[in-house]
């Protein structure tokens, strides 16, 4: 098979963290093994997230030049709705500071208290707007998404039957409406089907419910139907993006993923009801509407990385590098989530280290003695992550997962191998690793700002 390049030429570098092991022992430990509480400067190869931490392109920084940092109708937030119109579909855009401004934004339009809202598998974020908004998430995500091994092209997809069984239990008009994310991420960066989102589209008419996508990583979503799903193999991904999102009613955006940007988000939709009092919100927690909190530049920039995301080429590169750093890790034998997903890959924590229970975390200290055995940062998604329940007992998901997070058009090749590398070795000292306790737990989004310290 012909080897892949970058599609694209290198014009600044930044150098990288070289510490010791000493270094990072001490660093891990002031961090309280959190890896959000380490500081960058230490971190060798980055891999904690893809939200905001992409190389933006020429055009972006030559967009940035020309930004209007007028306070109300600046000409940038018209070059955003016009590539928002043209690229996703939706007339109308309501700018955010990033992707959870806009989730709390229609969290308060949508949600009344006592409403429920389900998603295909939570969100952290999004799962929280909900809740403070008084609404209860039912997982509808297919059985074979909580499956780290199992085989599906689209584990990604909305369990139809459950949907409905939700539905005929609570009734259609306690629904808020249903959020379906392209693609998701608590499940391994897995992909939803375009018939998936047809029959999904088809329950939502029949029963006058509002379809909203959590849309963040839409473009890499739409490369695996291009992919994996029949009729689309010789459709742009650009068409497949517009294709898919004409059928859902509105989206939350984190521009810091396939906008290729370092901040900002957006709410868009068609119905100019939900735009008017999306723009009453913004207001009061965000900035004037046709900002939201962010600089006429970052509008600008945002406007340029939506189209550029969805290019082919540029697509090909992305999921092609997250899926070459999956296979030299599944050549070892280290447990992954499989397929391999679109924005990282999911160690399975479980199954790396089955001599810690998931009440020690295996996945935070996972991430933890990965950042000692080599500098690389990556997070855990799995209990922690989770939370509590409301009467305050660990909600126990059945993945857990560490994430290796590939930021956009930031590392090469070579640095894939030196992460793989440095996890083949982790997994062959495995059983020194050991659990966790708390030290400090915050009452929400705990994986933030926990402290813990080793068991061992």
């Amino acid at each position: 098979m012909r080897r892949m390049a970058e599609p694209y030429r290198i014009k600044t570098v930044e150098p990288l963290a070289m510490t010791t092991r000493e270094e990072r022992e001490a660093a891990i430990a002031k961090a309280g093994y959190n890896t959000f509480l380490l500081p960058s400067k230490l971190c060798t190869i980055d891999l904690l997230t893809d939200s905001g931490t992409s190389a933006m392109s020429d055009r972006q920084w030559s967009a940035m030049m020309i930004g209007d940092e007028a306070y109300a109708g600046a000409v940038s937030f018209d070059n955003l709705q016009r590539a928002v119109e043209e690229v996703y579909g939706f007339p109308f855009v309501c700018p955010t500071h990033q992707g959870r401004g806009a989730e709390h934004l229609i969290s308060r339009i949508l949600i009344k208290p006592g409403m429920h809202v389900p998603g295909n598998m939570y969100f952290t974020t999004t799962r929280a707007h909900q809740e403070m908004a008084g609404a209860t998430f039912h997982d509808v995500i297919i059985d074979e998404a909580h499956d780290a091994q199992a085989e599906h092209p689209f584990k990604g997809n909305v369990d139809i039957a459950k949907f409905e069984a939700l539905i005929a239990e609570v009734g259609a008009e306690n629904i808020a409406y249903i959020n379906v994310a392209l693609t998701v991420n608590m499940a391994g960066g897995q992909p939803v089907s375009m018939a998936n989102i047809e029959a999904v589209r088809e329950v939502c008419d029949r029963h006058n419910i509002i379809m909203w996508s959590d849309a963040t990583r839409l473009a890499e979503n739409a490369y695996f139907i291009q992919e994996r799903e029949s009729g689309y193999a010789d459709m742009s991904c650009a068409d497949i993006v517009k294709k898919q999102l004409s059928y859902f009613d509105g989206l939350t955006m984190s521009g810091k993923k396939d906008c290729l940007v370092n901040i900002g988000g957006f709410l868009a939709m068609r119905d100019e009801s939900i735009l008017v009092k999306a723009r009453e919100l913004v207001v009061i927690y965000e900035g004037m509407p046709t900002y939201g909190g962010l600089a006429g530049r970052d509008l600008e920039a945002m406007a340029v990385g939506l189209r550029e995301a969805v290019d082919d080429h540029y697509l090909a590169h992305r999921i092609g590098q997250v899926r070459y750093l999956g296979e030299m890790l599944q050549e070892a034998g280290v447990p992954i989530v499989e397929p391999i997903g679109g924005h990282a890959v999911f160690i399975d924590a479980a199954k790396f280290l089955p001599h810690v229970p998931q009440e020690q975390f295996p996945a935070q200290a996972l991430a933890a003695a990965l950042f000692v055995e080599s500098g690389v940062r990556s997070m855990e998604r799995g209990i922690i992550s989770a939370g509590r329940d409301a009467e305050g007992n660990h909600r126990r998901p059945k993945l857990e997962l560490v994430r290796l997070t590939i930021p956009r058009r930031v590392y090469t090749d070579r640095h894939m191998e030196v992460v793989a590398d440095a996890v083949i070795e982790l997994y062959r000292t495995r059983e020194s690793i050991t659990g966790l306790r708390y030290v400090y737990e915050p009452p929400t989004l705990r994986f933030f700002t926990s402290r813990f310290e080793p068991l061992g």
